[in-house]
């Protein structure tokens, strides 16, 4: 299955047993320390792709004992969410959201970290589903058996603040998927300015048309990245809070066939928690 797919192919395909629609998207709003974030159910109740199912990022994907917000959970939590939504290891799966498609992205790595590979991200999500006039359906639909899900870890494809902490040596790129602004330090939503030293900054939200919401073309995505690629270094991605980052990471990826990427779990989140941490400006 290929990573990315059209809304023409989910429409020609979406009434195949084997294949389970997630949405994904969630709400964020400012807060505090960065900010506070809020399932979308209720939106994905009054209108969404037909024979997708709503998956809680919030509650049923992030570790209920992290002091963080969407901490990677445990094997048995991941695997018990996808078996409630019918996801067995002959599943396939596509994934979608509302915003910029970085919590289709997020799902996505999940699926991957935890070994399994028939999963796709909706080129231009719901943005593009619903601009083409295609159908939508209303109201819960309980569509699926519960499945069977077995993890095989891929621990590779996330890294602890340890890491990162080495990575600072060079040994690594570090990219840091946030805005301009919090990347200079001018935007402080994260409690503490600036970036984890020697990081670029590739912002997520960039590498998708900001009116289709749809990939930019593989060419313009080498050229955002190459100064990156080019070192023939693994990179990390990181951002507030491991959201983001893994938009940077599935197009280095699953688009432009990078290898050794890494998504920093905790990100700024985490890295901020001890003062004794460094930031640059």
């Amino acid at each position: 299955m290929e990573s990315l797919v059209s809304t023409s192919w989910l429409e020609e395909n979406i009434d195949d047993t084997d294949l389970k629609i997630l949405e994904c998207t969630v709400s964020l709003k400012p807060g505090g320390r960065g900010f506070v974030a809020e399932p979308m159910f209720d939106d994905w109740y009054q209108n969404h792709i037909p024979n997708s199912q709503y998956v809680d990022l919030t509650n049923d994907l992030s570790d209920p004992t992290s002091p963080l917000r969407f901490t990677m959970p445990s094997e048995n939590q991941f695997a018990e969410a996808m078996e409630a939504l019918g996801i067995s290891g002959d599943s396939r799966v596509v994934l979608y959201d509302r915003r910029m498609t970085m919590w289709a992205t997020r799902v996505w790595w999940m699926l991957k970290f935890f070994g399994f590979d028939q999963c796709a991200v909706l080129d231009g999500g719901w943005k593009t589903w619903i601009s083409e006039d295609r159908e939508i359906s209303h109201g819960n639909e309980k569509l699926h058996a519960p499945g069977k899900f077995d993890c095989a870890l891929r621990p590779e494809m996330i890294v602890s603040t340890k890491e990162v902490e080495a990575s600072m040596t060079g040994a690594a790129c570090l990219v840091n998927a946030l805005s301009p602004e919090n990347h200079d330090g001018t935007d402080n939503s994260y409690g503490t300015a600036g970036h984890i030293p020697g990081a670029s900054n590739v912002y997520a939200v960039k590498l998708v048309d900001s009116h289709s919401h749809k990939f930019l073309p593989i060419a313009e995505l080498q050229q955002i990245f190459s100064s990156i690629t080019e070192t023939k270094k693994p990179i990390i991605t990181y951002c507030g809070g491991g959201i983001a980052a893994t938009s940077d990471a599935f197009v280095l990826t699953a688009l432009l066939g990078h290898d050794d990427v890494a998504v920093y779990d905790g990100s700024l989140s985490e890295w901020v928690l001890d003062p004794a941490r460094p930031m640059e400006v």
